[in-house]
């Protein structure tokens, strides 16, 4: 399991293991992690876990967040980054008793351009149609196995599937095979569908605008999809249901 090492000056003081698939970090004592200093914002930033994949978020923090010397806003973590808040080091690692790479540490997802498919991965567009949403716009949609190597679907009864409502791409449809599906637009929004032994959830990623399943803006945290919830993320409309 990922975990984080604290430090100040070369100072190791907590082992964090991420547990929880939001961890806050900031000053004030409500965070996962609290860091009592006046360069940490109250509120400084956020890492979401979805299943071996770890995704940093800086919270609009007063003096900004940094991984590797580099500010960001969002990044995906990879093995031996460093994230940096003022004196204080979160070491991000992890754990290398499981066989196989995690998905950060095969594919830097923010690098990823709509409708740039790896041979692993499902393209939903026929072959001459046009790949845009009508409006010059694109939207990416990947298997999972586009970022986890190897990694088996858990087991559900029904298979979930996707079906596009709007845009060019109407009418087309998505198996949801794998353990981790990514759809959205990089740069604007961008979510994940986990398939989990007990149904399948659609989590936030990235983006300053949350997608929304019937009409209801979701949260930070995973949310279980239900037959027949149409989902709208970057202005493409879908409907997820279960194959009988």
């Amino acid at each position: 399991m990922p975990k984080l090492i604290l430090s100040m000056d070369g100072l190791v003081l907590k082992e964090i293991v991420l547990n929880k698939e939001r961890i806050s970090i900031g000053r004030k004592p409500n965070n996962d992690i609290q860091i009592d200093n006046l360069a940490i914002s109250g509120q400084h930033a956020v890492i979401t876990c979805i299943l071996k994949d770890a995704f940093l978020e800086d919270q609009n923090s007063t003096n900004g967040t940094y991984v590797n010397g580099q500010p960001v806003k969002k990044h995906v973590l990879h093995n031996n980054d460093v994230i940096e808040l003022g004196k204080y080091r979160l070491k991000y690692l992890v754990d290398t008793s499981q066989p196989g790479l995690s998905p950060s540490e095969m594919v830097e997802t923010s690098a990823l351009k709509p409708f740039e498919m790896s041979a692993t991965a499902t393209d939903v567009t026929p072959p001459g149609a046009r790949r845009d949403g009508g409006d010059g716009t694109r939207t990416q949609v990947l298997a999972g196995d586009a970022l986890e190597r190897g990694a088996a679907a858990a087991p559900t009864e029904r298979l979930g599937m996707l079906q596009v409502l709007s845009g060019a791409n109407a009418g087309r449809e998505l198996e949801l095979t794998k353990s981790l599906t990514t759809l959205g637009k990089p740069g604007r929004q961008v979510a994940v569908i986990t398939r989990r032994p007990h149904g399948y959830f659609i989590t936030h990623v990235e983006g300053a605008t949350f997608p929304m399943v019937n009409g209801r803006t979701l949260d930070a945290q995973a949310h279980l999809l239900n037959d027949h919830d149409i989902i709208d993320i970057a202005g493409v409309k879908m409907e997820f249901f279960l194959r009988p």
